[in-house]
């Protein structure tokens, strides 16, 4: 029992870190939250974490595995992953450039994106990211042996949903705070600018490594 707790222990410690670290998903959240505050970054977060569940019961299944050994379905992911990220890049890189009289203007004028929109764009961001489905079939891997029961692979997919929620959801929170929106307000250039390069990067690597 102890064997299998500290077994656990360590494929959730696996997956705390994967989900956790600073990424696209994270700093787009982060970015919603402070900009747009906790509802719409709140929003977003449910896309990313409804698209890391279904990676999660994907891997469960072992039909990722298989899609995993298909490299033609992983390039046409890394290439609509990529140009999503590089699109995301150019809009954040745009509105750094802008000062924050030509925001706030632009922000009056413009349409208010709906919740389900906002949902909509945190789903896909993470659906067509192929390290979250290569990090899912680690963390199953990992914690699935050859005799692993049913009970194991619930437990194990219960137990990474709440991860999920709690980490994504809490990113959304912790930065819709009064404190790290007035923080943003003072450096929304830098965080923009920031923003662009983490996007523009991860979609250059998702567009020029191999598969």
């Amino acid at each position: 029992m102890s064997a299998d707790f500290h077994h656990l222990l360590l494929v959730f410690t696996v997956y705390v870190i994967g989900a956790a670290s600073p990424g696209p998903s994270n700093m787009r959240i982060m970015g919603v939250a402070m900009q747009q505050g906790r509802q719409a970054a709140l929003c977003l977060a449910a896309g990313v974490v409804s698209g890391s569940l279904f990676w999660g019961s994907l891997a469960a299944t072992g039909i990722s595995a298989v899609l995993a050994e298909y490299a033609k379905a992983l390039i046409v992911m890394k290439v609509f992953g990529g140009a999503y990220l590089l699109f995301l890049g150019f809009k954040a890189a745009r509105s750094a450039l802008k000062t924050d009289e030509r925001l706030e203007t632009g922000a009056i004028q413009s349409p208010k994106i709906t919740g389900f929109k906002l949902y909509q764009r945190g789903l896909l961001m993470h659906l067509t990211n192929p390290k979250a489905l290569l990090g899912w079939v680690a963390t199953m891997t990992l914690g699935l042996g050859p005799e692993a029961s049913q009970s194991t692979v619930s437990f194990i997919l219960a137990g990474c949903a709440v991860l999920s929620i709690t980490i994504f959801c809490g990113y959304a929170i912790v930065f819709s705070t009064a404190p790290m929106i007035r923080a943003y307000r003072r450096a929304r250039r830098w965080v923009e600018g920031s923003l662009a390069m983490v996007f523009g990067a991860a979609g250059l690597k998702l567009l020029l490594t191999r598969t």
